[in-house]
């Protein structure tokens, strides 16, 4: 997920389905915006916070029937087309308020004590995009959504492993603190760019994690018809790709991210043709 977190939303995607596509933009435009008051510019955490007010009051105002003028006028552009797109699609509103806590949270919390907590974290600041799209295709059901949840919270950890020396600049360690702990790694090591024996045994076992969330959510790709099980398989794969490139790397993710070449789309298709079919026991979903 992320210049920000959503490198891998499927934005006017030749896969999409050209149906979806201004849906998928006006949801896209939505959480681009939002997640650029969090992460951007030099406004204070008051400002900020004060500005994703206005995002949640823009989703009041679509919750009751977007009749009146927008509570921000200024933010008419990205409000007035996301209202038509939720009354179109009739989506929920839960998934957009989840993103928005998420985006706050990023304003003021930058170290995660445990996994459960980065995974509540992952729940709102990843899953709702797999969950709408779903929405979207008219394909929510409870065994969808989990797998969804599973692949949406494997590519957000997957981009966090990426991004640790970009995270760092921002004041922020999304590695679970008892993780460090547990390897005895320190945040010095992290603001060195230390690549140590303990540092590599610490990120093989994050990489691990996200792959094995990639792989229990991956059989939703074979479950959903056309463009969006090809479009969810390549996902997938250049989710687990980019966790190959960690590895082949040697684990230094402070002087190269790891990045997809263009040269290895063909090689990422031909595994997509391979994917396993899905199976009855995906992993159980959070509720909203």
């Amino acid at each position: 997920m992320s210049a920000g977190h959503y490198e891998n939303f499927p934005v006017a995607s030749l896969l999409l389905p050209p149906r979806l596509r201004t849906a998928v933009l006006d949801i896209y435009r939505y959480a681009r915006a939002a997640d650029d008051i969090a992460d951007e510019g030099d406004a204070s955490d008051r400002e900020r916070l004060a500005a994703l007010a206005r995002f949640g009051a823009g989703l009041d105002w679509i919750g009751e029937g977007a009749r009146a003028q927008p509570p921000a006028p200024e933010l008419a552009a990205i409000f007035v087309p996301l209202a038509s797109t939720v009354a179109r699609h009739r989506l929920p509103l839960a998934p957009f308020r989840r993103l928005l806590s998420a985006f706050a949270q990023d304003v003021t919390v930058k170290r995660y004590e445990d996994f459960a907590a980065l995974r509540d974290y992952c729940h709102r600041s990843a899953d709702p995009v797999g969950e709408l799209m779903l929405h979207l295709y008219e394909a929510a059901t409870p065994r969808n959504l989990a797998w969804s949840d599973a692949i949406c919270t494997g590519l957000q950890l997957t981009n966090f492993w990426q991004d640790v020396a970009v995270d760092w600049g921002k004041h922020r360690v999304y590695i679970p603190r008892e993780d460090l702990a547990r390897h005895g790694v320190a945040e010095a090591d992290i603001a060195a760019g230390r690549c140590s024996p303990a540092w590599r045994a610490l990120m093989a076992f994050e990489v691990d994690r996200a792959r094995a969330l990639l792989h229990s959510g991956a059989p939703l790709a074979r479950a959903l018809p056309g463009r969006i099980g090809w479009e969810l398989r390549l996902v997938v794969q250049g989710g687990l790709r980019i966790l190959e490139r960690i590895e082949a790397g040697g684990y230094d993710v402070f002087r190269a991210r790891p990045v997809l070449k263009k040269t290895e789309w063909l090689k990422l298709a031909w595994r997509a043709l391979r994917m396993p079919q899905a199976t009855p026991a995906p992993p159980p979903h959070h509720d909203a």
